[in-house]
């Protein structure tokens, strides 16, 4: 994964240095003014393929506002996860500081890439924040807490991230590699899009009448749908030779290792799939590679599946 290609984002609050621990905290369907359609945008994409564009390029210049492609910056090694050597002579300050910098530039790519969707749809993306913690940290959603992993707070627009974790999805999950670790960042972005894009308030009004089993399936088609607006990050980023087959593949090991089912079987020895809340190790791959392989929002519309 060629993550130091990535356009490197300021959008960023790290508060993992001398942060004091906080007090408080915790924790779409439709498209509207849509001025060229989905269809189009994807023609679009395959021209500039054609040609040898940037189709990210090509959106900002359809609209009016070229975005210049990501600085070519050599790739810092091989991404956030250092060697054991490495470690032993970059220590923690170094990984601290890489992991800073992958987390940044990851972000910077997914704001390229919905930047680009959003103008194609006749809109603006407003990017979240990513706020890396340590142990915990204040949100509008409540205490953000390391324990309950990476997620996004509606109440904020900001992403919230305990870069622990990534050794967790290494170590504890069996999901090494940098792209499994881009694809975490990919999806909790994933979620900011539902919010500008109304699916989280259509979400929230369907939740409060649902029974305890009906909002556990909500829950289910909502986390469903950003692991596959992961895959349409990683669909433009594959488009541009930023991530290969062997990245791909760490992305649905990813996913597998975050199914409710196999965490169950981790820490129950049974799977309750009535309990479940993200959905299944095969649902999350196959919606993650959905995105992938289309790049098309339309066909991220979990909500209307049958069957996610």
């Amino acid at each position: 994964m060629k993550w130091g290609d990535f356009r490197q984002s300021d959008n960023v609050e790290d508060r993992t240095q001398g942060a004091p621990e906080g007090s408080g905290g915790g924790g779409g369907f439709g498209i509207g003014g849509m001025h060229i359609g989905a269809g189009a945008l994807i023609l679009i994409v395959i021209v500039g393929w054609l040609f040898g564009i940037n189709p990210l390029t090509m959106l900002g210049l359809l609209s009016g506002n070229e975005t210049p492609p990501p600085p070519s910056a050599p790739s810092p090694g091989y991404g956030p996860q250092t060697s054991a050597a490495g470690a032993a002579t970059q220590g923690a300050t170094t990984q601290a500081a890489v992991n800073k910098e992958f987390s940044a530039r990851v972000l910077g790519d997914t704001e390229d890439v919905w930047g680009a969707i959003f103008t194609a749809m006749g809109s603006r993306y407003e990017p979240p924040k990513l706020v890396l913690f340590r142990g915990s940290t204040p949100s509008a959603c409540g205490r953000a807490e390391a324990a309950v992993g990476p997620f996004y707070c509606p109440g904020d627009r900001d992403v919230y991230l305990d870069t622990s974790f990534f050794a967790e999805l290494h170590q504890r999950f069996g999901a090494p590699g940098d792209f499994a670790q881009a694809y975490v960042i990919a999806h909790e972005v994933g979620h900011h899009v539902q919010n500008l894009l109304g699916t989280m308030q259509k979400y929230d009004a369907e939740r409060e009448r649902a029974n305890a089993a009906q909002a556990n399936a909500l829950s289910v088609r909502l986390e469903l749908q950003a692991d596959c607006y992961a895959g349409i990050w990683a669909f433009f980023a594959e488009k541009r030779n930023l991530i290969d087959t062997s990245d791909v593949d760490s992305g649905l090991a990813a996913a597998a290792a975050v199914g409710d089912d196999r965490i169950q079987k981790m820490t129950r020895g049974t799977v309750a799939p009535d309990s479940f809340t993200h959905g299944s190790s095969a649902q999350r791959q196959r919606w993650f590679k959905t995105g992938l392989q289309s790049g098309d929002l339309r066909d991220c519309n979990t909500f209307a599946a049958a069957s996610p």
